[in-house]
C-alpha cells in the first residue's frame, strides 16, 4: 500500500522578514490527509535569538495586532528545546510530511532555517507546497489575483483569521483540503 502524503499545514510569526537577525516568535502546525482528517496539531512559541532584534516595519505591524502579540510570548520556550520536539513530531506523523504554507516561501524559510539550526536535520526535506500557487492553477488566474478573497466559496471555512500561528495553520490547512477535494472532482468529471 502506498505511503500516504501528510499535509502539515503551518504558520509562523515573525519580528522581521528572514531569520537570523530576526526571531521567529511562533509557529504551528495542523497535519492532514488529503481528504481533511485532522492527524494532529502542534505549536511552540520562541524566546527571541541572540543578538537579534524586530525589524521597525514589522514592529509598527505588531502594534496593530496586540492581542496576537501577547499570544505569541506566552510560554515561551528555547529554539534549542522547541525545534527538536518539532521534528520529533514531524517524524512522527503516519506518512510523508510535505510543508504547506500561505505563502510557502516565508514560512517555509524560517521552519526551515530553525529545524536545521537548533534540531540538525528539517524532516521535511525541500517539500514546501504553496497554496497560493496551487489556487493560481486551480483557478486559472495570474499568481497576485490567488487570493483568499478571490477564492470560490466552496473552499472557504469559517474559521478566523488571527495571526495566532495554530490558529492560521489550522484555517489554511482546511482552505487547502478543499482545494484538494476540488482537484479531485474535476478528475472525476473528466474521465470517460
Amino acid at each position: 500500500m502506498k505511503t500516504p502524503e501528510i499535509y502539515v499545514s503551518t504558520d509562523i510569526e515573525a519580528d522581521g522578514p528572514i531569520p537570523g537577525p530576526h526571531s521567529m516568535l511562533s509557529f504551528g502546525s495542523a497535519a492532514f490527509l488529503g481528504d481533511g482528517t485532522l492527524l494532529g496539531t502542534h505549536t511552540a512559541n520562541l524566546a527571541t535569538l541572540p543578538g537579534a532584534s524586530g525589524h521597525p516595519v514589522t514592529m509598527k505591524w505588531w502594534a496593530t495586532q496586540l492581542t496576537a502579540w501577547d499570544k505569541s510570548r506566552e510560554q515561551c520556550q528555547r529554539p534549542e528545546i522547541a525545534m527538536p520536539a518539532y521534528a520529533t513530531w514531524i517524524k512522527s506523523l503516519p506518512g510523508k510530511p510535505v510543508f504547506v504554507g500561505y505563502p510557502a516561501s516565508f514560512d517555509f524559510m524560517f521552519i526551515c532555517w530553525y529545524l536545521f539550526r537548533f534540531a540538525g536535520e528539517n524532516p521535511f526535506s525541500f517539500a514546501a507546497l504553496d497554496i497560493k500557487t496551487f489556487a493560481m492553477a486551480l483557478m486559472n488566474c495570474d499568481y497576485r489575483q490567488a487570493t483568499k478573497q478571490s477564492m470560490p466559496e466552496t473552499w472557504k471555512v469559517a474559521l478566523p483569521h488571527t495571526h495566532v500561528a495554530l490558529d492560521d495553520a489550522l484555517e489554511q490547512g482546511q482552505i487547502f483540503c478543499n482545494m484538494l477535494a476540488e482537484r479531485a472532482r474535476r478528475a472525476d468529471q473528466s474521465r470517460p
